[in-house]
């Protein structure tokens, strides 16, 4: 039998060494070089083994991108921002891209949004997230032919590539020219797109505006173009929506109302750069509002706002909301930035009431202590009972279940009610049927049947609370969360 025409007569193994490839130039990934050799395909363009890292203001763009974004809106937007960013990487300039004045992904749906309506291309109705070029403002990605050199095939990996809607970034070693010219892409004084498309202004935030409008009252609207002034509301009268806004929620309670005016005011002070002791209240009342309503998520976006204002030193309810914060990442189990808010903490923050009173809830909650817990619950200071109202079911079933496994085989209900810090036996009663203990309450009477008390069988409810226990701490709802 002839042997393989890999291998020599001698039985070892013929091969040629090849050098590795180190330029986009010359044959494609995979072909063969007129010697019978086959190249190698360099390693894709922002990969590592070290972990990728993101410049802070890509970061805070990605906030920015998620402050005011719905769950119906969140799919769509995440594509877009997803493409957004890995062009950015591709390009190489994601560190050298100004992310401040870079517009949000909600802004690039809407401007293809209305220019396949003016233009009556139907394939780009809502919610289709197909891949197509992008404009960002007077630069686009992917819309200049790259010089390369002259190898034939790399001319077709080219024409592949433009012609895929896709963009593959070259080897380390461009030309200055050509690295100006990337950047010059993601710059502000690009020249216009050579290809006839739609190309829209970003929204300028970098000088602030002054408004005109003279409404108190103004309904919010995401922006997708620059403020216009005669749209947006000057200070003094910001100053006298806040009071209406205030008696309102007095008066009426309506919050879908309120929590829509408080967006549009938040938004009149951020496009005119206004960062007072006035901003600042209105966050605040804004938060206390989410929180008395249970809006969680509303509330971490004022909260996340204030943390930047009281940073840069403006005054405001500094120690209270700081206790919030506190109550609000014990609520969301996040202990990598319970951690570091815990190791800031000052002697000075750390007597106030309010940051006190929080952590020793967390004191309490660390070594399951649910009698002193609940009476921390009874006792809280401000509003710091509403943000216990998001974890105490939970903690209350932990508790119970501490008690059907210490208590056998029955206890009293009013001792229950006591120990979870429920204001009367009606409340606690009511709470135990609603978590599946209605068959574990038994009325008892004296030997005339007279009714002497209600118990409640420890023994018999022990399974049914561990699972009801179970199945609370199983997901913590962090809408909201940054």
């Amino acid at each position: 039998m002839a042997a393989p025409p890999w291998r020599s007569s001698t039985g070892g193994v013929s091969y040629t060494a090849v050098a590795a490839r180190r330029t986009l130039g010359g044959p494609k990934p995979g072909s063969h070089a007129p010697n019978g050799t086959s190249t190698s395909s360099p390693a894709p363009a922002g990969s590592s083994q070290g972990r990728t890292t993101f410049p802070d203001k890509l970061k805070q763009y990605v906030a920015r991108t998620f402050e005011d974004c719905t769950d119906a809106e969140k799919p769509q937007v995440e594509a877009e921002l997803k493409r957004i960013i890995t062009d950015a990487f591709n390009e190489k300039v994601v560190w050298t891209v100004d992310w401040d004045k870079m517009p949000l992904p909600q802004q690039f749906i809407a401007n293809r949004e209305n220019e396949a309506r003016s233009s009556g291309e139907a394939r780009l109705s809502k919610g289709d997230t197909s891949p197509t070029r992008r404009s960002f403002g007077a630069f686009s990605l992917g819309d200049k032919k790259r010089k390369s050199p002259e190898q034939s095939e790399a001319k077709k990996l080219e024409k592949r590539i433009r012609s895929d809607n896709s963009y593959s970034s070259p080897s380390d070693e461009l030309s200055q020219s050509d690295k100006e010219k990337r950047a010059r892409r993601f710059g502000l004084n690009n020249p216009t797109p050579p290809s006839p498309q739609p190309s829209y202004e970003p929204v300028d935030t970098s000088k602030p505006l002054v408004g005109r409008c003279m409404n108190l009252e103004k309904r919010y609207l995401r922006l997708t173009s620059e403020a216009d002034p005669n749209t947006v509301r000057p200070l003094h009268i910001l100053k006298q929506t806040l009071e209406l806004l205030k008696r309102k929620w007095r008066t009426e309670q309506n919050y879908a109302y309120i929590c829509d005016q408080f967006k549009s005011l938040r938004q009149d002070l951020t496009v005119q750069h206004i960062k007072n002791e006035f901003t600042v209240s209105v966050y605040e009342i804004h938060a206390r509002i989410a929180l008395e309503k249970g809006d969680l998520g509303e509330y971490n976006q004022c909260q996340s706002q204030l943390a930047n204002l009281y940073a840069e030193g403006i005054k405001g309810h500094k120690y209270e909301f700081k206790g919030y914060r506190i109550l609000y990442l014990i609520h969301t189990c996040n202990r990598a930035d319970m951690n570091d808010l815990l190791a800031s903490l000052t002697p000075a923050e750390k007597a106030d009431d309010h940051v006190k009173h929080a952590l020793d809830v967390r004191s309490a909650m660390s070594v399951n202590n649910y009698h002193r817990l609940f009476k921390l619950y009874l006792n809280a200071p401000s509003m710091g009972a509403y943000l216990m109202d998001a974890f105490v079911n939970r903690e209350r079933l932990a508790a119970l279940s501490a008690i059907c496994k210490a208590y056998r085989p029955d206890i009293d209900t009013r001792f229950v009610a006591e120990e979870l810090g429920f204001e009367g036996d009606h409340d606690c009663i009511t709470w135990l049927i609603e978590n599946g203990g209605e068959e574990f309450i038994k009325q008892t009477t004296d030997e005339k049947g007279a009714p002497t008390g209600i118990r409640f069988l420890t023994s018999k409810a022990a399974a049914t609370v561990e699972a009801a226990k179970g199945k609370a701490f199983h997901k913590v709802d962090i809408k909201g969360q940054v």
